[in-house]
């Protein structure tokens, strides 16, 4: 899918669903997790392991919580050892899980001192031409085809809160990062795919530390891209980095959602949840506000909507009515769960992984279609492409489909 297709999701004011035959970024090419695929499998694993077409070893790591992007018919991987600092780019065969070349790029600047989120946090993405890794270290890498390191550029300044885990989002010939940080250095920038030369950048001074990827989406025929700050949500204009709009709130670690003409935004760590009309300019905090979710959500994972209602999981899964905020049902499920959901064209939500996963049926009752565990927990998030679903674990990488 050519990348320049996302700025279709949303067209006045209203965001819509994109087809997504490839997933070349973090939450696939809407990123908001929203797959046109049908028939995927309800349920894998277990004793015959049901509908693991296969799986291959992942190169000897740390935890990583960076997600798998396919294009064609390639998957791609990021994964990091601590000790040692190394950085691994993976390409994998999506048929055969065949591994096809693993590529190390050398760390940048930054060593970290706290190492809970680890070097291989932020999720890759590709135009289809080069494929681009951001590590921990403050590296950002462009790869081709074959795994050759086209250009890497450090990132500074580099005072990051743990880890460095804002994913890079591609747009138009650019590919854009939200380096939100402490001590006043937040900056968002943009580089040129093909020459890694600086196109843009924008300071933020205002802002703290960040761990969210931003939604790059349309409003009232516009591109906007949608950043969770630490005490703003902000629509910015991708082709400058200048703010647009901003409203009162606080985000960290989950990335907006869009649909029917509304955003929604939470923190992640407990802090109210807020839906925003995005038409607005300047501060919209008086105006703009649809309504507020005051019931704290302490979930890493971040939201999805499908048709009229917004999802939302912490160790309780909760259905609010996207219009009004309204919650509709909530059930509580076995377990934390730190991986994003995705959502399928047969109106079935995947909060998936490869250690324990569910499938609900979208709609105003909790129907949970199946559940399953592949013994190999991690917090990446799923990808879905060509009838099949990919998911990371610690150990091995898995190809999900039917027979």
């Amino acid at each position: 899918m050519n990348t320049g297709a996302l700025l279709a999701l949303c067209c006045l004011g209203s965001c819509l669903p994109l087809p997504a035959s490839d997933w070349p970024q973090w939450r696939g090419p809407t990123g908001m997790g929203s797959s046109d695929e049908k028939g995927l499998p309800t349920s894998w694993g277990g004793a015959a392991n049901d509908h693991v077409r296969w799986s291959s070893p992942l190169p000897a790591s740390d935890p990583s919580q960076s997600s798998p992007i396919v294009w064609g018919d390639r998957v791609f991987v990021t994964t990091a050892l601590n000790a040692p600092v190394e950085h691994h780019v993976v390409c994998y065969d999506a048929a055969t899980g065949q591994r096809r070349w693993d590529t190390l790029v050398p760390p940048g600047p930054w060593l970290l001192s706290d190492l809970r989120g680890g070097y291989a946090c932020a999720t890759p993405a590709t135009d289809g031409t080069l494929v681009f890794a951001l590590f921990g270290s403050a590296v950002l890498a462009a790869l081709d085809a074959d795994g050759h390191i086209v250009w890497h550029r450090d990132i500074e300044p580099r005072t990051f809160d743990v880890a460095i885990a804002s994913s890079p989002i591609i747009y138009k010939d650019m590919v854009i990062l939200l380096c939100d940080q402490t001590t006043q250095h937040s900056f968002i920038i943009a580089f040129d795919a093909k020459t890694g030369a600086t196109r843009w950048e924008q300071k933020r001074p205002e802002v703290g530390f960040n761990h969210s990827t931003p939604l790059l989406t349309t409003v009232a025929g516009r591109p906007q891209l949608l950043v969770s700050a630490s005490n703003a949500l902000q629509g910015l204009d991708p082709d400058t980095g200048h703010l647009l709009w901003w409203c009162a709130s606080k985000g960290d670690v989950s990335t907006p959602v869009c649909a029917s003409g509304l955003v929604y935004s939470d923190e992640g760590r407990g802090s109210p949840g807020i839906c925003v009309d995005p038409t607005g300019s300047g501060d919209v905090t008086a105006t703009h506000v649809k309504w507020t979710l005051h019931l704290g959500i302490n979930g890493m994972n971040s939201p999805l909507i499908v048709g009229d209602y917004l999802y939302r999981f912490s160790t309780t899964l909760h259905c609010f009515r996207l219009a009004t905020g309204d919650e509709i049902w909530s059930q509580r499920l076995a377990g934390d769960f730190n991986p994003s959901p995705i959502s399928t064209a047969d109106g079935l939500i995947y909060y998936a992984s490869s250690g324990r996963s569910w499938v609900i049926r979208a709609g105003p009752a909790y129907d949970l279609v199946a559940s399953s565990d592949l013994g190999d927990p991690s917090s990446c998030s799923p990808a879905v492409a060509g009838g099949r679903l990919f998911l990371k674990g610690a150990k091995k990488l898995y190809c999900i489909a039917s027979p």
